[in-house]
């Protein structure tokens, strides 16, 4: 038998240079194995594990070693604070996106019965995280994918938030409707890209991933059909990469949106482009 500092030392070493972040895996999957908080582990590191525990921790370990994501073995990651639910069918939540959550907390009045919807939804979790924070939001949410949208029901029921759903390419099967806010976090690299073949990338749904144009096909298509959906004054907001602030401006600013602006995340990187209705 193997105490749990014994086997958190092991773990970091088999990790090594499989992750960049092998004490913090070890961790979270000794965690996992366990159904324990991290706090336990530091609590009682001389505690030895059952031979079945750490059987099945060695074995996720070896699968994190062939770079599989954390949140793709366990199952699961925070974002806001919450759990969700993550399969190999949805994008891994990344803390990028809490800035798009920030801007609209700013935007949307508490209290408010405005209309929302979330394009490209995948797991759900800025429809959710905006109907739990803002209750009285009248919240939709759209996916291509059937599969992606059966993970964010179960994460919608699972923290207790009501949104319609819909299987939808962007806006080709919504009803007619007007939005105050229309939020998206689209496809944004470029095909080819070499960070494609790279780290948790390798292994998240292309289709939520890439797009043509450099990027960029499928903002356009969002800024120029959400106009037709944008109640008077409505905003859209759309997450993109790092470097495409310029262009991604320039998209907004040829449909004519108003008070087009760039929110940057706190690495001071540009992240969140938004306006209003034209």
């Amino acid at each position: 038998m193997s105490s749990i500092k014994e086997v958190l030392n092991d773990a970091e070493h088999m990790l090594g240079t499989h992750s960049d972040s092998a004490t913090l895996d070890a961790e979270v999957l000794l965690c996992f194995t366990l159904s324990k908080q991290r706090s336990y582990l530091r609590t009682w590191p001389d505690l030895e594990l059952l031979n079945e525990h750490k059987a099945h921790f060695f074995k996720l370990i070896q699968t994190r070693q062939k770079g599989l994501p954390i949140a793709y073995i366990t199952g699961h990651k925070e974002f806001w604070s919450r759990d969700f639910i993550i399969t190999h069918d949805v994008l891994i939540p990344r803390p990028d996106t809490e800035l798009m959550i920030e801007i609209c907390l700013q935007l949307i009045p508490n209290n408010t019965t405005q209309q929302i919807i979330d394009l490209g939804t995948g797991s759900g979790i800025i429809a959710i995280t905006l109907a739990a924070e803002r209750p009285h939001l009248q919240m939709n949410a759209c996916d291509s994918s059937l599969a992606a949208l059966d993970v964010a029901k179960l994460n919608a029921d699972k923290n207790n938030t009501l949104i319609n759903f819909y299987q939808s390419n962007w806006f080709s099967n919504i009803p007619p409707s007007k939005f105050n806010f229309i939020v998206s976090n689209p496809p944004y690299i470029a095909e080819h890209d070499e960070h494609l073949l790279q780290g948790d990338l390798r292994f998240e749904p292309l289709s939520a991933l890439q797009a043509k144009a450099q990027g960029l096909s499928d903002i356009k298509i969002i800024t120029d059909t959400a106009r037709d959906y944008l109640a008077p004054e409505g905003y859209l907001l759309i997450e993109h990469g790092f470097d495409q602030q310029q262009s991604v401006q320039q998209i907004f600013n040829d449909f004519h949106y108003k008070t087009v602006q760039t929110a940057y995340d706190l690495s001071g990187l540009p992240r969140v482009t938004y306006g209003q209705c034209p």
